[in-house]
């Protein structure tokens, strides 16, 4: 069962300081992400170098980096395939990611100050207008899912923990690709424009009880959603 239609690639720069090894690791990943690279697609060498220009020392280092991060697997002599999406595997993130979110955005909302505030207004802003556009689209575009990191981000860059700030941009990453797949399935079954603006509101007013039951209500819905799309221990099947 596809879950996540195919995203048209998108050509990232790479940085100076980045090794080729670095840049083949983003850029793989940034396209496991997207959904360019499907769940389940066996990821061969020789079609990589051709797909991004890099030769195939880099493009293997750069799968065993994500193998480790257990956005690939590894078939031993088969070489890697993309993991497939799980909705248990899904339903465990959330709740690492849910409880890691509440934690950073109550230490956000006790240390921030009018600067933060500031943050939170402009992401608000950006979401408020990307949440109306996908409403005439048949699509998710990657816009919207910039601002709606930034958004969370906003919310909980406050809290004043380089750890929890890392941990959840690591768990925010991974349910990123099964977040995409929930909001296209559920789109028009959300009001996500009522429930970010509900979330801003409580944060903006201190308000930290309300702020993180809207929060945790926000994240159990888009899991919630998921299972529908995609029953428990269904998995997308590997493309051969």
């Amino acid at each position: 069962m596809r879950v996540q239609g195919r995203e048209a690639p998108v050509e990232l720069v790479r940085d100076e300081s980045e090794t080729l090894t670095q840049f083949a690791y983003r850029s793989i990943r940034n396209d496991i992400i997207r959904g360019v690279r499907e769940p389940g697609e066996r990821l061969r060498i020789d079609r990589l170098k051709q797909i991004y220009d890099i030769g195939p020392t880099p493009i293997r280092e750069a799968l065993q980096k994500l193998n480790a991060e257990q956005l690939v697997l590894s078939e031993g002599n088969r070489g890697f395939t993309v993991a497939p999406l799980d909705a248990e595997e899904f339903r465990d993130l959330n709740v690492a990611r849910t409880e890691v979110e509440l934690a950073a955005l109550r230490l956000s909302m006790e240390h921030g100050d009018s600067a933060w505030e500031s943050r939170v207004v402009a992401a608000s802003y950006i979401m408020n207008k990307e949440d109306a556009a996908i409403a005439a689209l048949d699509s998710v575009p990657d816009s919207w899912e910039r601002a709606n990191a930034a958004f969370h981000t906003a919310m909980v860059d406050a809290c004043g923990s380089n750890w929890l700030l890392r941990t959840r941009e690591t768990l925010q990453d991974l349910c990123e690709r099964y977040r995409r797949a929930s909001v296209r399935s559920h789109r028009g079954e959300r009001d996500l424009a009522g429930e970010h603006a509900a979330i801003a509101e409580a944060v903006l007013a201190r308000e930290v009880d309300r702020a993180c039951q809207l929060t945790r209500f926000h994240f159990d819905l888009t899991a919630r959603n998921l299972d529908v799309a995609m029953p428990s221990g269904r998995k997308a099947s590997a493309r051969r």
